[in-house]
């Protein structure tokens, strides 16, 4: 089993796990497509968002090995913004992920928020603001 090291083990001041310690000797847990319902509570969703947005952060749109990230936080984004490469072995620990960053966007756009200026303003027509205002001022 790969560990992904750097990977953070946790969400910050939680108890959601992102990766585990060591391989389970009877076989990796069963990965599965979780369906998530409109109920699901804030923590839940704070801590897809906050796995999602380490796997983004630790490895872009390149493919990794499932390694030690947990299983069940996997299985509620699997299928839709993290997909298997070629066909899906649920209990491999080898086996080959990437992200799917349109859908990815799409299902959590408050982690690509964040990238985004979150005033609004282009830099440009602030700087042209100001120049109009010292002119004014002379």
């Amino acid at each position: 089993m790969q560990k992904h090291r750097g990977f953070p083990s946790r969400l910050p001041s939680t108890d959601y796990q992102f990766t585990i310690r060591r391989a389970n000797p009877k076989g990796a847990t069963k990965l599965i497509a979780r369906e998530r319902f409109r109920d699901r509570s804030p923590a839940d969703r704070r801590a897809d968002a906050g796995f999602l947005a380490a796997l983004i952060e630790h490895f872009g749109e390149e493919e990794f090995t499932r390694g030690n990230l947990d299983a069940g936080r996997l299985s509620w984004l699997l299928g839709r913004e993290v997909v298997a490469v070629g066909k899906l072995d649920p209990t491999d620990y080898d086996q080959m992920l990437r992200v799917d960053l349109a859908k990815a966007q799409a299902g959590f756009p408050e982690i690509f928020a964040a990238d985004e200026d979150e005033t609004g303003w282009e830099a440009e027509a602030d700087d042209a603001f100001d120049d109009d205002w010292d002119e004014d001022r002379n």
